[in-house]
């Protein structure tokens, strides 16, 4: 049959990403113990196109896919992948984002109570023939903050509120950081954790950690900064901070994008 999508088109544009994306599939993610843990996937997966061609073939992105689905997937197997089908598709770079729940088993401070929490990660991933694969590692996490502002002015209490970090981290080849690790590192930064399962005692302990530990939303932003910059081989990192306010319509948020070294 004609292979229309390798014609020749004559309008002189690369496309530098062509391919498939919201593709749902289940992955399987290493986790530090050394298990794996299953996940539903949601991904995009892409390769740059020559001028030359008229379009790319779709099929072979999920092939490729469903080749990998079934097996544990890190940094490594990334590079795989993204080497596979740049080898099927004759390309000169590849990229695949892949945008998952991720659940990390939770103790309660004092009750000793286990419940699993989910947070939202994301495995980036670009790759130009005879480079290493440029990776970074996205982590959205949920933290307690308490406004210190309102923990000085009130003659009780303090208005408290959750937010939510976000994360991208890109490290030194050959470095990297376990989800988590991160994910605890984090939850230092916040005036307390966020739970799936408590029991009263654990609230106790939790508001007053809170009430004990008040921080603005920059606060939290700089603190994470600082954890970070420490973090050994990070090369590069985004961080975003929003406070979604109990006494207000609106949303407090703060950002900040370094390169270490810069």
């Amino acid at each position: 049959m004609k292979d229309v999508q390798s014609l020749t088109d004559e309008r002189g544009i690369a496309i530098q990403k062509v391919g498939v994306s919201e593709v749902h599939l289940p992955f399987l993610i290493k986790r530090k113990s050394g298990s794996f843990q299953s996940v539903l996937a949601n991904i995009k997966l892409t390769v740059d196109l020559p001028k030359e061609y008229k379009g790319t073939h779709m099929s072979r992105f999920i092939e490729v896919l469903s080749d990998w689905s079934q097996k544990p997937v890190s940094y490594r197997e990334m590079e795989a992948i993204l080497n596979d089908l740049a080898g099927r598709l004759d390309a000169r770079r590849a990229s695949i984002d892949i945008a998952f729940k991720f659940f990390i088993e939770k103790t309660a401070p004092v009750s000793g109570m286990k419940s699993l929490l989910d947070y939202d990660c994301l495995f980036a991933g670009n790759l130009e023939m005879g480079n290493h694969l440029d990776f970074v590692l996205g982590l959205t996490v949920p933290f307690t903050s308490l406004c210190p502002c309102s923990k000085e002015i009130s003659a009780y209490g303090a208005h408290n509120q959750r937010g939510i970090m976000r994360v991208k981290v890109r490290f030194q080849p050959g470095r990297f950081v376990w989800i988590e690790d991160l994910a605890a590192l984090m939850e230092a930064q916040a005036s307390a954790p966020v739970f799936s399962l408590l029991k009263r005692e654990d609230e106790k302990h939790l508001t007053e950690l809170a009430y004990e530990n008040p921080k603005f939303v920059e606060d939290v932003l700089r603190d994470l900064v600082l954890a970070l910059r420490a973090l050994d081989g990070v090369a590069w990192f985004e961080v975003e901070c929003e406070n979604y306010e109990s006494i207000h319509n609106h949303s407090a948020y703060a950002a900040h994008i370094e390169t270490i070294g810069k």
